[in-house]
């Protein structure tokens, strides 16, 4: 241990008349350590958030969709699906068609997106089979039989709808709506828009209100009947093996079919979403780092009470033979260690809130009788939160360089001391 070091070690060692100091010293600790473990708990909550919202999107949506410009619909897709399978890391892709209709169910109605899949394919690229609540995905195509179309022959088509979607019509499984296209046909009775009545099948929860209360499936050959599509699909959806190289992959299939293709992933479909999750985690991040920069200046104020009570110990060290910087030593590592020791307490509070937060949110809840987050609303059965060790890295190093900045003035000051000035009055 350098000579430098020790002495800045018991400068911060309490003794009887420096017991103000030292608790000044103790203050600026914990502040370094409550700024450090609130930036820990909310980054990671933030994280959390991010990645719940992801899972959820992803649970409805594929990873990639690829869409052919200037065309109404794509035709001869079977061969595009043969092209984007040889892509590697592409696990596996289909056909679907997307499109705006009119459900009707009684007296209610409602504007909703339907979504025309392949059964049998949509299993392997989306989570919508384990997103069922009710029914099973292969009914799309044929519906269960009821007695009364077995007699009439009748073999119903099948719908799933949202969860939301489902409350708002009154609609439960086995019920008959009507699907009205925005497409009509021209009769000698004039102007028939499109109806189609399905039954039912399931319904599903992708615990994200836009899309429960807005989205129904059917299945693909349903939707090329009613929307008059014959052997065209709107595009192709694609699941892939790393969901975070989704772009470089969606680059690498629009190089493969050349042009009047558009792929786009995940993060571009939904930017705006998560760019705006982004800006509010550095927001979060530069709030919450005001919390060390306040620590810094007590860090500050404790180094300048030092300096003055120690000024004949640095005249003496001077007259022995010190050099101005390695007075300026002394004194910046005492910021540097209250900024290491703070950090650390920091952490460890940190890491060991977020595993158990869900537990902390419980016992508050219990005890203030209250529901801070009601499961109708944020659709969330636990408070989400992830750890990642670069924001973690990154939180400990700018807490550490903040509180080593904040020590350097009073160092500087305490090494231009005059040896003369301190010992005057001795």
């Amino acid at each position: 241990m350098s000579y430098e070091l020790r002495i800045s070690w018991r400068h911060l060692c309490s003794r009887k008349s420096q017991k103000f100091i030292s608790l000044i010293t103790f203050i600026s600790m914990g502040g370094v350590a409550l700024g450090v473990m609130a930036l820990i708990v909310v980054i990671a909550v933030m994280t959390g958030f991010g990645q719940n919202l992801r899972d959820k999107i992803l649970g409805t949506n594929s990873h990639i969709v690829v869409t052919q410009l200037m065309s109404n619909g794509m035709e001869d897709f079977e061969s595009v699906l043969a092209q984007v399978k040889a892509v590697p890391q592409v696990k596996d892709a289909g056909p679907f068609i997307l499109k705006q209709v009119m459900l009707t169910f009684g007296q209610r109605s409602s504007g909703v997106v339907v979504r025309g899949v392949d059964p049998e394919r949509e299993a392997n690229i989306s989570d919508l089979q384990k997103n069922l609540i009710e029914g099973e995905l292969a009914h799309l195509d044929h519906a269960p039989p009821r007695a009364a179309d077995q007699e009439s022959g009748i073999q119903r088509k099948g719908i799933i709808l949202g969860k939301d979607l489902a409350r708002s019509l009154g609609a439960y499984t086995g019920d008959i709506l009507g699907i009205m296209s925005p497409s009509v046909r021209m009769t000698p009775l004039g102007i028939i828009p499109k109806i189609k009545m399905v039954e039912v099948v399931g319904i599903f929860e992708s615990k994200m209100y836009e899309y429960d209360a807005n989205l129904a499936f059917i299945s693909l050959s349903s939707a090329q009947s009613l929307f008059g599509m014959r052997d065209r699909v709107t595009g192709i959806e694609i699941k892939v093996a790393d969901i975070d190289a989704a772009g470089e992959i969606a680059r690498t299939i629009e190089t493969q079919l050349g042009r009047g293709y558009l792929a786009r992933d995940w993060m571009q479909m939904n930017k705006n979403l998560f760019s705006a999750l982004k800006v509010e985690k550095v927001t979060m991040f530069i709030i919450l780092i005001l919390i060390i920069l306040v620590a810094a200046f007590n860090i500050i104020s404790t180094l300048f009470m030092v300096v003055m009570d120690k000024a004949k110990d640095i005249a003496i060290l001077k007259s022995m033979g010190a050099t101005r910087g390695s007075i300026m030593h002394i004194f910046s590592m005492q910021g540097l260690i209250i900024g290491i020791c703070g950090t650390v307490l920091g952490c460890i509070a940190g890491f060991t809130i977020v595993p158990n937060l869900n537990e902390i949110v419980g016992f508050i809840e219990w005890v203030f009788d209250f529901k801070a987050f009601p499961e109708d609303v944020y659709y969330l059965d636990a408070l989400p939160s992830q750890i990642q060790w670069l924001d973690s890295f990154l939180i400990v190093l700018f807490s550490i360089l903040i509180c080593f900045l904040a020590s350097l003035y009073p160092a500087w000051r305490a090494s231009r001391l005059d040896p003369v000035d301190g010992l005057r009055y001795e």
